[in-house]
């Protein structure tokens, strides 16, 4: 198998077999499983650490702020470590800022994003005092200005403007910089917006924001981005307005196949950060997949295995419930055995227990023969993965758990059926 690379300060893995069992840093996964049961997502902190150190280092020539996206994975563990680090949050929801808030991210520095904010949202990230709202439309920023003024407050703004940029080779659902997509205003129209947000109650212009898709592997299209956004800047300037920090987003990617390589950060550094120093901007960055993607793996049990129509079938008890990625984004994800026994490797897909022709982890995969009964890790499962989980079939969400050196602890335990109804109003069943 070719091994995927990114940076070299990043080429090592959390994830290794030593004594025929495949940790997680210094716990057997099998470990794991015994206290927790499967399925069971597991999260590496060194490795995101490790991450977030390589991006801070990255990006230390020029004043920024790193705002973690805390829709890849909002787990409080995780959201406490990026707030040790010094991390912001990307939040799209009040649910995101309230766990943002929770894990002790500073309010001034929080960013809100999403195209769809409401007006209790917008009030509630006043009431906190966030740094910005990245506003997704015109009607948007009536409307914060409207709760801004009725409240006695300033909101700061920056228009999410739309580069029409295309980042080539990722999956469609993943592309939100180009001119169609629902995301943003278009860079033509976003002048004479800031023009009017400068004369608006309750509006200060604080900055420039993009975010052009996600897991790009190309730093080309950052570059292209940001080059669009300050000749905005300029323009800005040249009406009286005084940006204070440019936003380019989220979406560096990181391998996920044999022969995928995620963005090199001194390349993506030397493409974006001479270009911000010249301007005196601080530079305000959205990841999320790049600093836990890697650090995460779902452990799931083989329970049965069967033939046919010609094919061999693997079928896990983790399905497009736990992990929805490959049915949705047909995104891949490296698996292999916990306790690999060096087995002729046979093509297998690879399936859950969910009602779904569409529920699988993998399709025609090279996999080591296995048996009922047996482990499983799917890989690089940390960004989008518990995050995008649902109950589909009335299936308890799993547990999820971090691991720090030889320490593991439970960070969310796996829910019950009562959980399921919990919600739910009391109905009398009448008999008959």
């Amino acid at each position: 198998m070719q091994t995927t690379s990114e940076s070299p300060q990043l080429s090592s893995t959390p994830f290794e077999v030593r004594d025929g069992v495949l940790h997680c840093e210094d716990v057997p996964a099998t470990e794991l499983v015994r206290r927790w049961g499967t399925p069971l997502y597991v999260y590496a902190l060194n490795e995101i650490r490790k991450r977030y150190r390589a991006l801070e280092e990255a990006l230390a020539p020029v004043p920024h702020l790193i705002a973690y996206a805390v829709k890849a994975n909002g787990n409080l563990a995780i959201l406490r470590t990026m707030q040790e680090m010094g991390a912001g949050a990307d939040i799209v929801s009040h649910g995101e800022m309230h766990r943002a808030r929770l894990a002790g991210i500073p309010a001034d520095r929080i960013v809100f994003s999403g195209v769809g904010k409401t007006v209790h949202e917008i009030g509630a990230a006043l009431k906190e005092g966030i740094y910005a709202f990245n506003v997704e439309s015109e009607g948007e920023l009536h409307a914060i200005s409207d709760v801004a003024t009725a409240m006695g407050t300033t909101a700061n703004v920056a228009l999410r403007v739309n580069p029409d940029v295309h980042a080539s080779g990722t999956h469609e659902y993943m592309r939100t910089g180009h001119a169609t997509a629902k995301f943003g205003i278009d860079i033509n129209r976003a002048r004479d917006i800031y023009r009017k947000a400068a004369r608006m109650q309750g509006i200060r212009v604080r900055g420039v924001d993009t975010h052009i898709g996600s897991q790009i592997l190309d730093v080309k299209p950052f570059q292209t981005a940001l080059e669009r956004l300050l000749t905005l800047v300029d323009d800005l300037r040249s009406d009286g307005m005084e940006p204070e920090f440019v936003d380019l987003g989220g979406g560096i990617g990181i391998p996920y196949g044999e022969d995928e390589s995620g963005i090199d950060l001194r390349s993506f550094a030397d493409a974006v950060v001479p270009a911000i120093r010249e301007t005196g901007l601080r530079l305000v960055v959205e990841p999320g997949r790049f600093l836990v993607g890697p650090a995460g793996l779902l452990l799931t049990r083989v329970l049965y295995t069967k033939q046919g129509g010609g094919k061999d079938f693997v079928i896990a008890d983790a399905g497009m419930n736990d992990l929805m990625r490959p049915s949705h984004y047909a995104g891949y994800h490296e698996i292999v055995p916990v306790e690999p026994q060096g087995r002729e490797p046979l093509e297998v897909d690879v399936v859950g227990p969910i009602c779904e022709t569409g529920d699988f982890l993998a399709r025609a995969r090279r996999l080591e023969s296995t048996k009922a009964g047996e482990l499983l890790a799917v890989k690089t499962v940390g960004a989008y993965g518990f995050a995008m989980s649902s109950v589909y079939n009335q299936r308890p969400r799993a547990a999820e758990v971090v691991v720090d050196g030889g320490e593991a602890t439970l960070a969310r335990r796996r829910e019950t059926l009562d959980d399921l109804v919990a919600a739910e109003s009391e109905v009398e069943l009448l008999d008959g």
